[in-house]
């Protein structure tokens, strides 16, 4: 019923649509107003995706975006725990299983929603209030076992919930194991895999961060990469955030890999300033490399070595690298700025003591030092 299509001549990635090819006027200006504040297009694109089931529902209830009241907003709750998954799960050999979304999704949508009603609200178009509600959490500022690290405090805002919310279970990153990062590192077939993933793997670096690098970021000498801000990419990529950061990459093979493919790998026939291109002959040679590309020469190599599941992403490898740190002795206001987080929140999921851990500390505590069988 609802459509987000790609716009080519705008300044906005894209557009919602109804069944008769018309824009909805007010996703459209909303839209705009996320990239006036310099969203990234992969931002946009998920609010636009996220607003797409709300316009699906109200025309399913045969409601006006205005009209949508606290109350009501319990039936776009319900709606949304119905609404298929865009991601479909294997089930089997030449199986696929639809999926609903998930309760993250769910909340991700809620929130989306509510941040659309909060702009509404701001730019004179909606008189309130938003049904979408939202409350302090005295709950978690009052609770006494809640894990309070060192960070503890300084973060910016307190803590907020929506009274409209799905309960969802926390979810610890999983990293990849020594076994299976080295299977994975094995299976690259090109000297520019192998530098983009040991970038991620030895720097922590987020998969739009690494992308985005250009050549001028990597300082050899120094043995390490300057992590910037840049909304020239062509194919839309950014680092999240706005800050800059200096990550030092002194294991030496991560900074050798670069340096291998910059030198012998690297299309020369370009005028591309960025680090990560693609190669080949093909109409796109010398185009930087997007996250598509990255997401399958990643599943490729992961497909090789024989590693396989749902957290089996780029994304893995900077979890990776964090969770190797904390294990290593990095304090978390260390590990917080080398990862680039903007809040203590984001940190304190690898403070968790990983199994690994816990089984040898069990083992410890009973007097057996030897390495678990």
């Amino acid at each position: 019923m609802f459509t987000v299509r790609r716009c080519l001549r705008s300044s906005v990635p894209v557009e919602l649509v109804d069944s008769v090819d018309n824009s909805v006027a007010p996703v459209t200006d909303y839209l705009s107003y996320l990239a006036s504040r310099g969203c990234s297009p992969h931002t946009i694109a998920a609010y636009a995706y996220d607003l797409r089931h709300l316009w699906t529902f109200l025309t399913t209830a045969e409601l006006d975006w205005t009209t949508l009241t606290p109350v009501r907003a319990i039936a776009l709750l319900i709606h949304l725990r119905t609404v298929p998954s865009r991601a479909k799960r294997a089930g089997g050999p030449g199986i696929d299983v639809e999926r609903r979304l998930s309760p993250a999704s769910v909340n991700r949508a809620l929130a989306a929603i509510s941040a659309f009603y909060d702009w509404a609200m701001l730019a004179g178009h909606h008189a309130g209030p938003n049904p979408i509600a939202k409350v302090e959490a005295r709950a978690v500022l009052r609770s006494v076992d809640r894990h309070r690290p060192f960070l503890e405090g300084i973060a910016r805002t307190a803590p907020i919930r929506r009274t409209l919310a799905v309960r969802t279970v926390r979810q610890v990153p999983r990293p990849l194991s020594g076994e299976e990062v080295t299977a994975i590192l094995s299976a690259l077939c090109c000297r520019r895999d192998l530098a983009l993933v040991r970038l991620m793997l030895d720097g922590g670096l987020r998969p739009g961060e690494a992308l985005g690098l250009k050549l001028e970021d990597v300082a050899y000498g120094r043995r390490r990469v300057v992590v910037r801000h840049r909304e020239d990419h062509p194919r839309g990529v950014r680092a999240k955030g706005r800050r800059e950061r200096v990550v030092d990459l002194h294991e030496p093979a991560t900074l050798a890999a670069v340096a291998d493919y910059v030198t012998l790998e690297r299309p020369r026939d370009t005028g591309s300033a960025f680090l990560f291109l693609v190669g080949g002959h093909g109409r796109r040679r010398g185009e930087p490399l997007s996250y598509v590309a990255l997401a399958k020469l990643f599943a490729r190599a992961c497909e090789r070595a024989g590693v396989r599941g749902p957290r089996v992403t780029p994304h893995a490898l900077r979890h990776t690298h964090a969770t190797r740190m904390w294990e290593g002795g990095m304090r978390e206001l260390a590990l917080m700025r080398r990862l680039g987080h903007a809040s203590p929140e984001s940190t304190r999921v690898y403070t968790r003591v990983s199994d690994p851990m816990v089984i040898a500390e069990y083992r410890r505590a009973l007097g057996m030092d030897g390495p678990a069988s």
